[in-house]
């Protein structure tokens, strides 16, 4: 009987610490992972970013629809200033100007006109990626919302918004892990997400991780 016992004991906590050991690996896998995707979103973000500030210096609001934004990114054309030479510390140090320097012909400044895409992101860019989640197995795509709110101050200030919720990445990760990143994100008071600019408050387009 003792021997039994012993065995079972043995089991037990055999047991017990093979089940705090998933629990320490499951948590560390998940941030792992949720680190690697939270870096690929937020550089994407950054680029949504881009986009809608170069589309309200354009037309003075910004895109609402990621429609309206491939269209501006694939069709409309900015200002890219071909630089041609620059002044040594010398030259600064006398007090020669650059609109002096291209006036004599010392350096060269042209301005031609390329597509939006091409002046924001080079050459090359997938335009239609920029409404993807960039996650492996994740068909979706970012929400984007735009609106105009008054500053405390008393003037009315453009907005957008683009964001995805930790849902629609994570869900395929541990389930228990995934609920207590969003209980603790719902006690701060906080986006249970990944999101840049919004359409609440006045915040300089920053996204929330930064």
């Amino acid at each position: 009987m003792r021997i039994t016992f012993n065995i079972l004991l043995i089991g037990a906590i055999s047991l017990l610490i093979y089940m705090c050991y998933r629990s320490i690996m499951n948590v560390e896998e998940f941030n792992k992972e949720k680190e690697h995707r939270d870096l690929a979103i937020e550089t994407r973000l950054m680029d949504i970013r881009k986009a809608q500030i170069e589309y309200k210096n354009l037309y003075g609001f910004h895109a609402g629809s990621f429609e309206d934004l491939a269209k501006f990114l694939n069709e409309d054309k900015l200002p890219f200033v071909i630089k041609e030479g620059s002044l040594t510390d010398e030259q600064l140090e006398k007090g020669m100007t650059e609109a002096k320097a291209i006036k004599e012909g010392i350096i060269r400044r042209d301005t031609t006109w390329i597509l939006a895409k091409d002046t924001i992101f080079g050459t090359g860019y997938d335009v239609a990626s920029l409404a993807l989640i960039p996650v492996a197995g994740v068909n979706a795509q970012f929400s984007m919302d735009t609106a105009t709110i008054a500053s405390g101050s008393g003037y009315t200030v453009k907005v957008f918004e683009a964001s995805v919720l930790f849902d629609t990445y994570l869900s395929d990760l541990d389930h228990q892990q995934l609920v207590n990143l969003k209980d603790k994100m719902a006690k701060m008071g906080k986006f249970e997400g990944l999101r840049v600019g919004s359409v609440t408050e006045i915040n300089n387009n920053a996204g929330n991780w930064e």
